[in-house]
């Protein structure tokens, strides 16, 4: 009875990691142009950030930042998107992570600030879920992981009953 209890409960926490990892891997937010000179623009976007749930947050962190940029102009591709001008950046890189109005996670990405008459602007930063997609499979490897080390303390105990 015991074993079945652990099963379930091993069952339960991987199907809670495959509902959660879809979203999380989908969630998507672009910069563009992916570097910038000193006093440029960038456009960022949440593409997956309804304008009806409310704003969006755009936090951008880097050598010189830490602040957000609220969003209420609706993206021509979907989503939510806002400008930000440069000047006054030092130059680097900064990450841009993105929240929705109904408080989910849009995904992050990044952009470069260069020198005024430096490296040709990009297409575009982009997250790739590639982090979502290890945090979902380290869920299921402790999830398989737990439930053979308790499966195994549980041997050994009735073994010694």
């Amino acid at each position: 009875m015991k074993t079945k209890t652990v099963l379930v409960s091993a069952a339960a926490g991987v199907g809670l990691g495959v509902l959660l990892l879809p979203s999380a891997a989908l969630a998507e937010t672009v910069v563009s142009p992916a570097s910038t000179p000193v006093g440029g623009t960038v456009v960022l976007t949440a593409t997956t950030c309804d304008p009806a749930s409310g704003d969006a947050i755009f936090h951008v962190t880097g050598p010189n930042r830490d602040q957000n940029v609220r969003s209420t102009t609706t993206a021509p591709g979907g989503g939510l998107s806002a400008e930000l001008f440069t000047a006054g950046f030092t130059l680097g890189t900064y990450t841009v992570t993105a929240t929705c109005g109904d408080g989910t996670a849009a995904g992050s990405a990044t952009f470069t600030v260069t020198p005024i008459g430096g490296a040709a602007a990009g297409t575009g930063g982009r997250a790739d879920g590639t982090g979502a997609l290890a945090a979902g499979g380290t869920l299921l490897g402790a999830a398989a992981l737990g439930s053979v080390l308790l499966l195994r303390r549980r041997r050994a105990a009735s073994a010694v009953a």
